[in-house]
């Protein structure tokens, strides 16, 4: 992929005036207050709940560290879990000498994963930043499968196949707290995810952060007042890596192990799901797509050991039709929210959910079938949908399924037209709204 391409891919940062230094202070302290309270709300005050909490905010670190590559400098990166899994590595070994007598706290360990990930996103960064565009991502991809080759070959730093495990409650307490509860770890987690989110986002408003933009969009013209792109991407990376290692440090502190996985391509590519699906161009988007993957992972694989292929297909689904992930897709809606057309479009989405209903639940219903006969056979062939029991092996169940998705399909066709024209004529509203105002 081309740098212009790339830049074109993700929505630029808007460059009008934000919002007034005191509105954007209120927004974080409604953050803060908002992370103190959801360990307390009632159906998140489990441990089960306070845990996919805990593993919400580490993602959503990991993500907007991915994001700095990604959304702001434009730089796709197939190997980002390499300072995410290193700065664990750093975290766990930390751990265990604070668990031999080491007097750190360890609240503090994240800062060894986020020394990690900076020490190590300064000695990769110096070649890989060399050239952008596909050249990079194919870099990225390279050094991702050395690293994760290298955990299996240096058992003695990074524990073979076993990973490194370390315990978080034997350390000296810091304020009467052992983290023994998942509660104190959430705490901590949602602690650090603030203040690197905090840190990140006053980093874009830096001069640095606002070169990594103008490289995304044009390098050349960076280039020809002044500015040398190749320092602009090593200064992103490096501060990618940093927060990347410390979302590891989070990780090691969560777990109390790392194993190879934490450096793995699937752990990279998760990372640019949760990123492209939150809203690359948005700074909240990778902490919403971050929340909705994790959410996702934990909730599906309850039900279907097919997650993976649905957590594919929302993904197409929001590139060829959301490209500006869920955020920018929310974001839409509330330029026409003002105008007498948004009604008429909420009325089409009404009209619209019934067939997508129906068409969805026969691609579930083949789907699952399907999974079931080819890799689950062991469990026999008879499913339950819902209150409906169904045996795979028989044509009925498949017929129904077929019928369900073709019929939906065929039906949803109409109705995007009608949604589409709402759009169109809400949309024309909105425009001459803002035209007026303008006069």
């Amino acid at each position: 992929m081309s740098e212009g391409g790339l830049a074109a891919a993700t929505a630029a940062t808007p460059a009008r005036a934000g919002p007034s230094p005191a509105r954007g202070w209120r927004a974080w302290l409604v953050a803060a207050v908002a992370l103190a309270v959801l360990p307390h709300v009632p159906g998140l005050d489990s441990d089960f709940g306070r845990s996919l909490l805990s593993q919400m905010g580490i993602a959503a670190v990991f993500a907007l560290s991915y994001n700095m590559l990604f959304g702001q400098t434009g730089l796709l990166s197939f190997g980002h879990a390499v300072y995410f899994g290193l700065g664990g590595y750093a975290a766990i070994h930390a751990m265990r000498a604070i668990n031999h007598g080491l007097a750190v706290p360890i609240a503090l360990c994240p800062l060894a994963g986020a020394a990690g990930g900076l020490l190590f996103g300064l000695a990769l960064g110096a070649l890989t930043t060399r050239r952008a565009g596909t050249i990079f991502a194919l870099i990225s991809l390279g050094v991702g499968e050395l690293v994760y080759a290298a955990t299996f070959m240096l058992p003695g730093v990074f524990g073979g196949e076993e990973g490194i495990t370390a315990s978080r409650t034997k350390a000296p307490a810091l304020l009467g707290l052992d983290f023994g509860s998942q509660l104190q770890v959430y705490y901590l987690i949602a602690f650090w995810a603030l203040v690197a989110a905090l840190a990140m986002y006053l980093f874009a408003r830096t001069p640095a952060g606002r070169m990594c933009n103008a490289v995304r969009d044009n390098p050349e013209r960076a280039e020809f007042v002044g500015y040398d792109p190749r320092r602009v991407r090593f200064i992103a990376f490096a501060a990618a890596g940093l927060f990347a290692g410390l979302a590891g440090g989070l990780h090691a502190i969560n777990y109390e192990i790392v194993a190879a996985d934490a450096v793995s391509a699937q752990r990279s590519g998760a990372v640019l799901l949760m990123t492209y699906m939150g809203g690359a161009g948005h700074f909240v988007g990778p902490v919403v797509g971050a929340a909705v993957l994790t959410w996702l992972q934990t909730s599906l694989s309850g039900y279907t050991s097919a997650w993976l292929l649905y957590v594919g297909v929302i993904f197409i689904i929001i590139v060829l039709y959301a490209p500006s992930g869920l955020v920018g897709l929310v974001l839409m809606h509330g330029e026409i929210a003002h105008t007498r057309g948004f009604r008429r479009v909420l009325a089409s989405y009404a009209v619209a959910l019934v067939p997508a209903v129906v068409m969805t639940a026969g691609a579930v219903v083949l789907i699952e079938m399907g999974y079931r006969l080819s890799t689950q056979r062991e469990l026999g062939t008879l499913m339950k949908f819902g209150r409906v029991v169904v045996d795979a092996a028989t044509a009925t169940p498949w017929v129904a399924g077929a019928l369900m998705l073709a019929g939906g399909y065929a039906a949803s066709r109409w109705t995007w037209r009608r949604v589409a024209a709402a759009w169109e004529q809400a949309s024309d509203e909105g425009k001459a709204m803002r035209a007026g105002a303008t006069r």
